[in-house]
């Protein structure tokens, strides 16, 4: 009398489960890989691959770096390295800032600039064209500017004081650095204090003649 073993037909009876339950299953996209984003699942691995697309933020300000400098200082344990960073931000529409930073590495110190740059913001006052409304000139440090209207010429004008002019969307000008001062940070300041004399000035001018227009309505009642 033969006997089977029931190991053997035991094995095989979970052999066939075993594929039976994971016939389902596929490392490339099959019934798992469909419902949890395979390839070619329902929410996809990627752009590519049917995913959302990602969409990023413009930022308020653009920004550009117009010098960097490694400051070395000797202590008593050696010689420490810190990174200086000249920016620059602006909207391009009339409001521009100049800031600096400094930091033991680049991410830090143009991170410091940043904030310092946006906390120095200047709106300014500009014709409808993008140009100035008169010629300004200003005075920081060792550097000097003069900055000129210039009907349909663009923007002409060199080394940081462009950069400032650029971001701060002033058009038709021919600007100037009318002293032997290359310090790109001194000529960027006194660009700004230029522009402030614009403001200041067309401020005052507003109000006289809010106070001419007032005096001559009370005169005529």
């Amino acid at each position: 009398m033969t006997t089977t073993t029931p190991q053997a037909h035991t094995g095989g009876n979970n052999r066939g489960h075993r594929g039976a339950s994971f016939s389902g299953r596929s490392p490339r996209g099959g019934r798992e890989g469909g419902n949890r984003g395979g390839r070619g699942g329902k929410l996809g691995g990627g752009p590519h691959r049917g995913g959302r697309p990602k969409f990023f933020e413009k930022p308020e300000f653009d920004q550009k770096i117009i010098d960097t400098k490694r400051v070395t200082r000797v202590v008593s344990g050696g010689r420490r390295f810190n990174f200086k960073i000249i920016m620059v931000v602006g909207d391009r529409n009339g409001r521009v800032g100049v800031g600096t930073g400094k930091g033991g590495d680049t991410a830090l110190a143009i991170e410091k600039a940043l904030r310092s740059a946006k906390r120095n913001i200047l709106t300014i006052s500009r014709t409808k064209d993008g140009s100035i409304p008169h010629e300004v000139s200003a005075k920081y440090s060792s550097a000097r500017v003069r900055i000129m209207p210039a009907s349909g010429r663009g923007l002409i004008a060199g080394s940081s004081l462009r950069v400032v002019l650029d971001l701060a969307g002033v058009r038709d000008v021919v600007a100037k650095v009318i002293s032997p001062s290359k310090n790109s940070l001194n000529i960027a300041q006194a660009a700004v204090e230029a522009l402030k004399t614009i403001s200041s000035k067309t401020k005052r001018h507003d109000t006289n003649t809010r106070m001419k227009t007032n005096d001559t309505n009370e005169n005529t009642a």
